[in-house]
This record gives structure tokens, sequence and C-alpha cells, in this order.
């Protein structure tokens, strides 16, 4: 080759590798073209609706409520819908027939006898709620709405939607589509179907700030809803993260699970709905503690969940001793194991006196609440008997064979990590560790000293090595590990305490030894400047938020969940009944529309039934959080647009490349301009 050729840059040969690529879904200039404007328009549109829920707490019913309404979104949109002119009880009505089209619609049904008097009603509703999912679908292209359709009859409602009834070329066509789908039978069918859509386009997304387990009910039930959501991202809590490390195989997380489980009489759940078989320890655990006095073991009840026999508690609470007398065992181990997680000294049955029934609590002796330890050999306390060994294998097997927990645990790792960043908000359940300067803690694992970001990077990795690394390497085994140290060690960004006081409350009856001291983050997060280095650390500006779970607002007392001048949001949800009395409340929820953000202030949610029964809705005060916005918030302004610019940049510059003729264009029969 002579000296006067010219040679392409390497960036230039990758660059036009990239847009051959692109050109294969972009074949021309016109089909370029078309999807910029495509895409410059929909950065124009308001953006969507996001829906913030933390602290669930296996509350099925109270969450699937707000998951229904919104956290009273959909109410909004039926009053504007239909407005004044519509009574306050028709319009509670139609939402509560949003949120629950199944239940509610024989209960409508009802009251219409008469075959004309049914109709009449079904037209009326069809109307209303085409004119509702109409309102709510405004924000969205015709794409996308579209691709949201059911199947079958996608293509009616679509037609319905994009009606004008004003137009009178086409006044008997529509009213014919709503007359035949009455006359043949499916209008019940399309009412449910409108339901739907209607919820599924008033939210865009669902953030889930943490703690979906714990004692409630039927943690289950929520997942198998989520798995279902067409958008929707976790940031685990610490009651997660040990239901995670069980369904991975570790030992101490699945007895941790149990004892949390039996301590509140929800076994049921784990036996009923994931199959965990728990008869061998039954079994051992009336040999071992059978005869015992079981007082203090005895489990938390709900007389909403009762009535219980005396037989179904005496059978918790000796499995209760059976499986935490095992976990305590496990502890042990695990310390040893690893001496980063600096929890020495909080190997108890290692410093009991088991002939004076005392134990050496970081130096002060105290008398135990109960001093029988059959299973425990006090020159080596932490060996498991062989009873124990074969129980705990069998409980290990259990949880790992269990395929609707291991579903509902893949989708948590898929889903889920311990904080996530999206549209200016810093998400995360508990804490970002702090010293009592206000200074970011520094903890060293491995060597390494993190603190901030970095300490919750690394977390985030131990936690997916616990279930992602090969079985039986010590990777897997480490993260394991570090699993039950998130549900409970003193720096984990999870739990945010100095220690979960667990055997302090059951052996020791001195309440002082009961204390858990929260991390002075929750001293510092009221200062604006702490909220804002840490927005910093995490690369947000300002005027971003921080949303935060896990520690539940006493509003009775006066407390605020907006704390550090506005940039942090403390979003416990307060589904946990037990905490109803202390806050006042039942928690909230955050909503961040192209209005702005607001704080939605819930009130105890009794049942489903009572709900679709009365027309109950829990929402009570709404609080604009961020009321900068003069004019809407458009997608161009979230992350969704600076990805839409991105791709316009591109298609600009393989637009340029056609008409350099770097790139031939392959016109298609439908190439048309």
């Amino acid at each position: 080759m002579g000296s006067n050729s010219t040679t392409i840059p390497t960036t230039s040969v990758a660059e036009l590798k990239y847009l051959s690529l692109l050109a294969r879904d972009y074949p021309t200039q016109a089909a370029a073209a078309s999807a910029v404007i495509s895409l410059e328009a929909t950065a124009k549109l308001p953006k969507g609706t996001e829906h913030y829920i933390s602290d669930l707490h296996g509350e099925d019913e109270a969450f699937i409520h707000l998951l229904n309404s919104a956290s009273g979104v959909i109410r909004e949109k039926v009053d504007l819908v239909l407005g004044e002119n519509v009574p306050k009880a028709i319009r509670a009505e139609l939402a509560t027939l949003i949120y629950y089209p199944a239940r509610k619609l024989p209960l409508l049904k009802a009251r219409y006898p008469e075959r004309f008097e049914l109709e009449a009603w079904y037209r009326q509703t069809l109307l209303r709620l085409i004119d509702v999912c109409r309102f709510v679908s405004s924000k969205h292209t015709r794409e996308y709405v579209r691709s949201c359709l059911p199947q079958g009859c996608g293509h009616i409602i679509d037609e319905l939607l994009h009606a004008h009834f004003e137009d009178h070329n086409k006044t008997l066509y529509y009213g014919q589509i709503v007359g035949s789908i009455i006359a043949n039978d499916r209008a019940d069918a399309f009412i449910i179907r409108l339901c739907e859509l209607i919820k599924r386009l008033a939210v865009d997304k669902l953030h889930i700030i943490g703690d979906l387990f714990d004692r409630g009910p039927r943690p289950d039930l929520i997942l198998d809803r989520l798995m279902t959501h067409h958008n929707v991202d976790f940031q685990w809590g610490n009651h997660d993260v040990v239901w995670m490390g069980a369904a991975a195989g570790s030992a101490l997380c699945c007895c941790t699970v149990l004892k949390t489980t039996l301590a509140y009489h929800n076994h049921g759940m784990i036996e009923d709905f994931y199959g965990i078989n728990l008869r061998h320890l039954l079994r051992m655990a009336e040999q071992y503690y059978g005869n015992e006095d079981l007082t203090i073991w005895m489990p938390h009840t709900d007389a909403t969940r009762g009535p219980y026999t005396d037989g179904m508690l005496h059978r918790c609470a000796v499995m209760h001793k059976a499986i935490t007398i095992l976990m305590l065992k496990l502890e042990c181990e695990v310390i040893d194991r690893n001496p980063d997680f600096k929890m020495q000294g909080r190997d108890f049955l290692r410093r009991i006196d088991y002939e004076a029934g005392t134990v050496d609590y970081f130096g002060k002796n105290y008398p135990l609440r109960d001093r029988n330890f059959p299973t425990v050999d006090p020159e080596n306390p932490a060996r498991l008997n062989a009873d124990e060994k074969f129980v705990l294998d069998k409980l290990v097997a259990s949880f790992r064979h269990s395929e609707k927990l291991q579903k509902h645990v893949a989708f948590l790792y898929a889903k889920g990590s311990v904080y996530h960043i999206e549209n200016g908000c810093l998400l995360y359940h508990g804490a970002v560790p702090l010293t009592d300067e206000g200074e970011f803690a520094a903890e060293t694992f491995e060597g390494h000293s993190l603190r901030g970001r970095a300490l919750l990077d690394y977390c985030d990795l131990r936690a997916r090595l616990g279930y992602f690394a090969p079985e039986g390497s010590p990777e897997r085994q480490s993260g394991q590990d570090f699993l039950w140290y998130l549900w409970c060690g003193k720096l984990s960004p999870l739990f945010g305490r100095s220690a979960m006081t667990t055997f302090e409350r059951l052996y020791i009856e001195d309440p002082e030894t009961h204390k858990e001291i929260k991390d002075p983050y929750y001293t510092w997060y009221d200062d604006a400047a702490i909220c804002c280095r840490i927005l910093a650390e995490f690369g947000l500006t300002a005027n971003c938020h921080i949303v935060n779970g896990h520690v539940p607002v006493r509003e009775k007392a006066g407390e605020s969940p907006i704390k550090g001048g506005g940039r942090l949001l403390v979003i416990d949800g307060g589904f946990c009944r037990a905490y109803h009395e202390r806050t006042g409340i039942a928690g909230y929820t955050l909503v961040y529309s192209s209005h702005g953000m607001s704080l939605r202030t819930h009130q105890p949610f009794e049942n489903t039934a009572k709900a679709v029964q009365e027309n109950l809705d829990i929402l009570s005060r709404v609080d604009v959080v961020d009321d900068n916005h003069t004019d809407r918030v458009l997608v161009e302004h979230m992350d969704e647009g600076a990805n839409l610019y991105a791709q316009v940049a591109d298609l600009h510059r393989l637009i340029s490349a056609y008409r350099t003729g770097l790139i031939k264009e392959q016109p298609t029969k439908d190439t048309i301009w």
C-alpha cells in the first residue's frame, strides 16, 4: 500500500461496526428518522407515576390493598374523571370495583335482578371505566398502551379507548361495540380487564424498600403477586436476607427464620405454603422439651388469626425452644468462623454457668429465666447431638427443595439489591452506617476497610455469593454467613442497630439488656448537611432524595417522616400490627408523579372483605413533599429521558452514515418517504 493511503482510526472502525449493527433495526434513513421522531415525542410526555412501599412484614391484605389502590392514586383519577356530578358514594364504589373487580362485581350485579336494569348498569359502568382508563392512558404512547392490552379483546378495548363519542359518523359504531359486549355476555370479562388495565397504566414502577418477610401471615402471597407485576424492584431488608440465606442453604438462617415464625405462631405458612417439613423438629422437640415449663416460649398470638387450642400453642412453644437452642449453637460456629463480624461475646451458650443457672453478659452475671438445656454439653456448648444434626439436615434440605421458596428467592435476587438509584432518588432499607461524629463508619472485611457506598456495594456482592457461588465453595459458605450478618450485624446497612437482642429478651429479665441501640445514622439523618453528604457519596446532588424504610415513625409523638430539610423520606409502611399503637398510624407510602412527590399517610387496614363490602380505603392524608415543580415533570427530566436522547444521538449518527455513504440503505417495500 502506498504512503498516501488513508488509515481509518480504530475508534471509527468500532463506530462503524456499531452503526452497522444498529442498521439492522433501522435499514433506511426513513426508518431511523421515524424512530427519532417517536423517541423525541416520548421524551415530552409527563413522567410515569412511581409508587414506593416499605416494610410489608408479610401483611398480604394491607399490601395488596395499597397495590390495588396505588396509595390513593386510583381514587384521585376516578374523582377527576367523574367529578362532583357523580355522588361520592358512587365514586367510592367504582374505585372499589377497580381495586377488586372479581370480588366486587357479583355484589354490584346482585342489586339488579331485572335484566334490563343490569344491562343499563353494565353500559354505564363500562363507559365510566373507559373514561377512567382513557385518562390514565393519556401519559403513555399508544404503542405502550397496546402492549398492555389483554389478548383476545385488546383490539376492542383499543377502539373504545381512542373513541370520540362526539364523532357522529361513528355513534352507531361505538354504541354497537358496547351493546354487543353486553348482549354476548362479555360485560363481566370486559369490566375486569378494564379494571386491571387501569391499575397497570396508573403506576409505571413499583419500588419495594425492604422487609417483605417477617411475622405477617402470607409473605408468599405478596411475592406471588409481585412476580406478576410489570415493573418492580426491591431493596432488601434484614428480614429478607435471612430468608434468602435459608433458601441458599445456610443452616443458621433456616433456624433464624423458623424461630421468628414460631415466635408468632406463623409456622403454618412455612409448612402449608412453602412445604417445609417440621415433623422431625416437632418429634425432637417433644423428646427433649415436651415436659418442661414452656411459659416463656409461648408464641405471640393474634386474635384475628385464632382461635388457638392448648395443643396448638404447646406444639408451637416446644418447637420454638428447640429451634432457638439450635440457632444459638450455630451462632457460636458462625461467630468463630468470622472474626471480621466482631460479634465475640455473643456466643451466649459459652457464657452460661449451667450449674448456677446464670449467664456472664459482658462482665455482669444475670440469672436465666429458663435453666433447662438438655441438649447442651457444658464442656462444648456449640456441639450438636445426633438428633439435632439429623433434624438440621432435614430442615436445610426442606428449605433447599421448596420449589416455591426457591422461585421467590430467585426473584428477590433478580429484582433486588442493597440499594438502588433511579430518577434522582437513592433507595435503601436500613442505613448508611455513621459514627457518633457524623462520618461514614468504617468496617474491615477480608482485609479491606469499607465505608459509605463501598460498604453497601461489598454487602451486595457478598449477599449474592451466598446464593450464586458454586456449591461447597468457601465463597458460598462465607456468603451465607454474611447473609446472617446482614440480618443482625452491628454495621449491617440493612439492620442499623447495635445488636439483635433475641437471647436477652428470652433469657434475661432485666430490660436494660433488651435495648437495641440505633446506629448514629438515625440521629444524624435529621441533619440536611449529612443527607447531602450521603447523596454525594452515591453521585447525587442536594436536590435529590433519599427514600428510607425500616424504622417506624411515631407520628402521635410528633415525629415527622420528612428528614434532612426534605431530602430524606422515611416510609416505613407500618404494616406490622404490633407498631400501630406506638405510631398512631399504619405508616406511609410515597408517590412520585409528574406533579411531584407526595407522602401518603395511612390508617390501619382491617381486612379485604370489609373493604370490598363497604368501599373502605385506608388513605387518610396526602402531604406534598416536593412542590418546586411549577410545570409537570416530563420523561426527559428522568433517567428514561437520558436513555431516549442517547438513542436519538445514535440514530442521528446512523442517518449521517447513510447520507455520507458509509453505510448503505436497505430499502423495503414499506419505505415511502
